[in-house]
């Protein structure tokens, strides 16, 4: 026993050893590449509570073996970036990466800093709406309600167009959009290095983009759990969580894990209008969406309205949305002050917010103006040194005289995710557990793995469409035919 034991520690010393010097190989393949594009699949957003399709304990795994369908950790809206995700915006700002690929529909890839002009979304963004006259895109704080590029609610804001705006998720007889793939394309072919994380490689025609590279002579490194179908065209292949292995890559690169600040925007809006007697002022005050008219507010749980130094104002608990207080006062009346303890849902780091708002019924033309992306910098900043929620600034302030209304713009932090530092040994100690790490690939008949991740809600609707060879090659196609959403 003692024999077999130390044969079992003497060969799990010599594969950490291996993995060490794989994780430090592919940093110095990162480190030397002039022109590097990462692909992106499911697998780095487990991590995130975002459960993948094709893994061990992927939804149609389990499917197929008639287990239950794992449940969310927290909200869609609220899942946060993951190590992975916010490691590519550490070394997109450090010029090391190009451009980004990505067949998730979960939309981290923005919400943890990415340039969007840095970034191909191939199959659509959940959190995403589109302007199909004008172009231009919506980035919200809920999910979109339609998918297979169908029209939403909403209507573009832009006083020239007003056209019923569309969702961006594919459906599965969607073909992919022809921007996105012109993009992920061209820098394919420019790249001397296309890092594939997390990603099975089977959803054609994006499984085969990281294959442009080879004609220029440029090299790809696939990181999975699981073998996929192109592990033979790789220069380097390892088995493993992508989190671990991209976080001792960044160790090994001496560079830092950025933490993430979410900031949520709503909008406080008050309008006036003097009763038909002439005697009173009657107003409204509404916590609301800055995404339109009837967009939800998915982070607020309530709100509590009080009155400083007013008692003939009775205070009230909004429980419901829209959150909208309905008040009467005498039309002559000073300045007074409203506090609003502002309640967010549980998946929001902080409980609650107090928001002091003056109340004047004198509205003026004049509106400050605001550099936004300076106070959000500003708020960002403050947040990590603080290490606390809840701050909060206003960005945009908005005044009408007739009808009389005064509407003011808040940002305030939700959530702070800071990544610990965590030494190389202990990082490939965990991916040694997860597999083996090869530096040539060997042919496999198994395909199973991670794989790009559609919201929760596809899993109500059964694929009404399967894709054979001979499907367009700009058609979205599953090499599994028998799997369904």
């Amino acid at each position: 026993m003692f024999i077999v034991q130390s044969i079992y520690n003497a060969c799990r010393g010599q594969l950490i050893y291996c993995v060490v010097q794989t994780v430090e190989q592919l940093a110095n393949m990162i480190q030397k590449s002039k022109h590097m594009v990462v692909f992106t699949g499911a697998g780095i957003s487990t991590s995130c509570g975002i459960p993948d399709f094709r893994g061990p304990k992927g939804i149609w795994t389990l499917q197929r073996e008639g287990k239950a369908l794992p449940k969310a950790a927290l909200p869609f809206n609220r899942a946060m970036p993951s190590i992975t995700h916010m490691a590519l915006v550490e070394l997109e700002k450090a010029s090391i990466l190009k451009f980004v690929i990505s067949q998730n529909v979960d939309g981290l890839h923005l919400r943890s800093g990415i340039p969007r002009d840095k970034l191909a979304e191939l199959h659509g963004d959940s959190f995403m709406e589109i302007c199909p006259s004008c172009g231009v895109e919506y980035v919200r704080d809920f999910e979109v309600e339609t998918i297979g590029l169908k029209e939403t609610p909403r209507r573009c804001s832009d006083a020239g167009c007003g056209a019923r705006l569309r969702d961006t998720v594919l459906d599965w007889e969607d073909a992919l959009p022809q921007k996105e793939m012109d993009a992920a394309e061209k820098h394919c072919r420019m790249a001397d290095l296309v890092l594939c994380l997390g990603t099975s490689l089977q959803i054609t025609p994006a499984c085969n983009l990281p294959l442009k590279c080879l004609r220029g002579g440029g090299k790809i490194v696939i990181v999975n759990l699981q073998k996929t179908p192109k592990d033979k065209k790789a220069s380097l292949v390892i088995r493993g969580l992508v989190d671990k292995v991209i976080g001792g890559v960044m160790e090994s690169l001496i560079l830092r894990i950025p933490p993430f600040v979410r900031i949520d925007l709503f909008q406080i809006c008050l309008t006036q209008a003097v009763s038909s007697d002439k005697r009173y002022m009657n107003w409204n005050l509404k916590i609301e969406s800055v995404h339109g008219y009837k967009a939800p507010l998915p982070f607020v749980k309530s709100v509590e309205v009080s009155f400083a130094d007013r008692q003939d104002l009775k205070g009230a608990v909004l429980d419901k949305q829209p959150f909208v207080l309905k008040r009467r006062s005498v039309r002559i009346v000073e300045p007074f002050e409203v506090v609003l303890k502002i309640n967010f849902i549980d998946a929001c780091r902080c409980r609650y917010a107090h928001i002091q708002i003056p109340v004047n019924f004198k509205i003026s033309r004049k509106c400050p103006q605001y550099d936004k992306e300076a106070i959000l910098q500003k708020l960002r900043e403050a947040a990590v040194q603080d290490s606390q929620c809840g701050q909060y600034e206003i960005i945009e302030r908005r005044a009408n005289l007739s009808p009389k209304y005064d509407s003011t713009v808040y940002a305030i932090v939700t959530n702070i995710t800071t990544y610990s530092k965590t030494s190389v040994k202990a990082l490939t100690e965990a991916v040694a557990c997860n597999g083996d790490v090869k530096i040539k690939s060997e042919s496999m008949k198994s395909y199973s793995s991670d794989t790009d991740n559609k919201p929760l809600r596809f899993l109500k609707r059964k694929s009404r469409h399967t894709h054979s060879k001979e499907t367009s090659s700009k058609q979205l196609k599953l090499h599994q035919p028998n799997s369904r959403l």
